[in-house]
């Protein structure tokens, strides 16, 4: 299953796999026995606009090993373009999932970026929960092209399975594509504020608020500062509305 190529919808000129939780783990197993590079991203609505205007970054998301549908908003559009995904499958969720994998499996992670001590703490809440976890290496660092050559020294010197990389969108995944030839590395991944989520720096919306599709109000009131951010949404809502009435499909 996991060598497969998942099936995938387009949303806005991006390529988003219609994988689940379960699908996605295994998916990124396979990747880190394999021993050979592998990107994995996790897009979401603000993902995808940014995209539509930097076409660098829409072709780095398109030539991903893996596009994770995270965010219930890239559930809600593929659905509206009659290619419904099973579940939103979150980086946060992944990582925490997969660390249980690493465990078991003797993969080594080494965490990249976040605040100064952010990655140090979300390594001692993921070795906590998961005993036997190794965590090779913590850094936060930055994705100027002037530390890149010492943060790739770093990295493969800790010899890691899977790299997490926490630089927001699209500095993590442009750096991760940059460096894919320069690091020996089995699995990169975009994670975004994951590491500040598990680190407790930022907290989660709740579930109720997750499943309502509601999460943005949640972060929208806990971090006012996202608010021009947030403009994106209402543009991604009317471009996908946009994109199913293009192809003939009934909203």
């Amino acid at each position: 299953m996991a060598s497969r190529t998942p099936d995938s919808v387009e949303i806005l000129s991006v390529r988003v796999h219609r994988v689940t939780m379960e699908e996605s783990l295994a998916r990124v197993d396979a990747m880190a026995a394999s021993g050979r590079p592998h990107h994995v991203v996790t897009v979401n609505p603000e993902f995808i606009m940014t995209a539509k205007a930097n076409a660098v970054f829409r072709e780095v998301l398109n030539r991903a090993d893996l596009a994770l549908p995270d965010g219930m908003g890239i559930v809600h559009a593929a659905r509206m373009l009659g290619r419904p995904i099973r579940e939103r499958v979150t980086g946060v969720d992944l990582v925490n999932r997969f660390a249980g994998v690493a465990s078991a499996r003797g993969y080594r992670l080494f965490l990249l970026g976040a605040g100064p001590g952010v990655a140090e703490r979300a390594a001692t809440v993921l070795c906590r929960q998961w005993p036997g976890l190794v965590v090779a290496g913590t850094y936060a660092g930055s994705p100027r092209i002037a530390e890149q050559a010492e943060i790739c020294r770093r990295i493969n010197a800790a010899r890691p399975h899977v790299l997490l990389v926490a630089y927001g969108s699209p500095h993590q995944d442009l750096w991760i594509d940059r460096t894919r030839n320069l690091l020996n590395v089995p699995v990169s991944i975009g994670v975004g504020g994951t590491l500040d989520y598990i680190a407790g720096v930022v907290r989660r919306a709740p579930d109720w608020a997750c499943a309502l599709g509601l999460e943005w109000s949640y972060r929208l009131l806990s971090q006012p500062s996202r608010w021009r951010r947030m403009l994106a949404l209402p543009r991604f809502a009317a471009g996908v509305g946009a994109q199913a009435l293009a192809a003939g499909l009934n909203l």
